[in-house]
């Protein structure tokens, strides 16, 4: 009788499922980061003291706003909804361009009563052209910040949280280039409808798109006045 007997031994397969689990865990914190840290870093800067012109809202308009994140915002009519349908300004020209040097926005093309904002700027229907009394809106379209490009229609509005107050904004229409300066920058819920109306005390910008960053939460207003703008011995 044998005292010893042998047993081939079975390879250890090695497990890799903790390493794996440890990969798609650091991945999903990477992307959770990516989409909510611009966000948070957006809140931060509106509640900064040192930011005056950025009005803080209450937690109502959060929920107003989520109300409609099943329409199309690619369509500017879904982004107030409770809006009225003004008739449109007679005109012959039915695209201007406008630049905005901090953001290295160039000659964007500004489609005047459009619909479809993942091919241009709309100039809101029934607001004044640029150069007249009255307030020309622009809405654009935005993503998350690091999307950003300036000749993407999709993410064209991504960066205008940056702007700041005196900031210029170049319009070329008809021939004629004017040039804005920021002086106020707002929040509103998509049912203040105000920021649409018009205000005939001087020659009015308004630029619109969706905040927080990724977000179709509530609506940031840029508005900018006219000034005279200097082309060597030209003013315009």
């Amino acid at each position: 009788m044998a005292l010893y007997c042998y047993r081939k031994s079975i390879p250890k397969v090695r497990r890799q499922w903790p390493f794996v689990s440890s990969v798609l865990i650091i991945f999903g914190f990477v992307l959770l980061a990516n989409v909510f840290l611009p966000i948070f870093l957006y809140q931060l800067k509106r509640s900064n003291l040192h930011q005056p012109i950025i009005s803080p809202l209450s937690d109502s308009t959060i929920v107003l706003g989520a109300g409609f994140m099943g329409a199309d915002y690619t369509k500017p009519t879904n982004w107030f909804p409770s809006a009225p349908k003004l008739a449109p300004f007679q005109s012959k020209i039915t695209h201007y361009n406008l630049s905005i040097p901090k953001l290295e926005i160039e000659k964007a093309v500004v489609h005047i009563g459009g619909e479809d904002l993942t091919r241009a700027l709309i100039h809101y229907s029934g607001t004044a052209l640029p150069g007249q009394f009255g307030k020309a809106v622009v809405f654009g379209h935005s993503v998350l910040p690091q999307f950003f490009n300036p000749q993407n229609y999709k993410t064209i509005f991504s960066t205008l949280p940056e702007l700041e107050k005196n900031d210029e904004i170049l319009v070329e229409f008809d021939g004629i280039v004017y040039r804005y300066q920021v002086v106020e920058m707002v929040e509103v819920s998509p049912q203040d409808i105000s920021v649409l109306s018009q205000q005939y005390d001087a020659e009015y910008l308004t630029l619109i798109t969706c905040v927080p960053p990724g977000t179709y939460l509530k609506r940031l207003v840029v508005k900018a006045r006219l000034v005279p703008y200097y082309n060597g011995d030209s003013k315009y």
